[in-house]
């Protein structure tokens, strides 16, 4: 079995969200794995790995949803940026998506996103490891 890693490093603002897409079908590609896995992981606990449809409108609705479920104006326990570990929580660190023929498996529609829930600008690193 091969496995193959590269890092994508991002210069990120707060609550922004990035799509990483290209870069990591760059990546595959560059693997020279036929057929596998692609893992794409963010280490860090505020940001988080997602895969949708990169529509501004629907990218808008998800931050509402994410806004009503964890508030940056409740008080919680944990006081500098809670809501920025829950969100991450909620969208998940990592994502394993099919290769098949060099290419990433994915829906006409879906997009890898990296999502920057911390409360302050970042400099991120996101791991790609491609298996097979």
């Amino acid at each position: 079995m091969a496995v193959y890693t590269e890092i994508i490093k991002l210069k990120t603002k707060s609550q922004k969200i990035y799509n990483i897409t290209n870069k990591v079908e760059e990546i595959v590609r560059s693997s020279d794995i036929e057929d596998g896995l692609c893992l794409v992981f963010v280490p860090g606990s505020t940001g988080a790995i997602l895969l949708n449809e990169d529509d501004p409108m629907l990218l808008e609705d998800l931050k509402d949803v994410l806004e009503h479920i964890a508030s940056k104006e409740t008080l919680w326990h944990h006081p500098e940026n809670a809501h920025s570990h829950i969100r991450a929580s909620l969208i998940g660190s990592e994502k394993l998506i099919p290769v098949h023929a060099k290419k990433l498996v994915l829906g006409q529609w879906q997009d890898i996103m990296f999502c920057e829930f911390d409360t302050r600008s970042r400099e991120r690193q996101v791991i790609v490891s491609v298996i097979g």
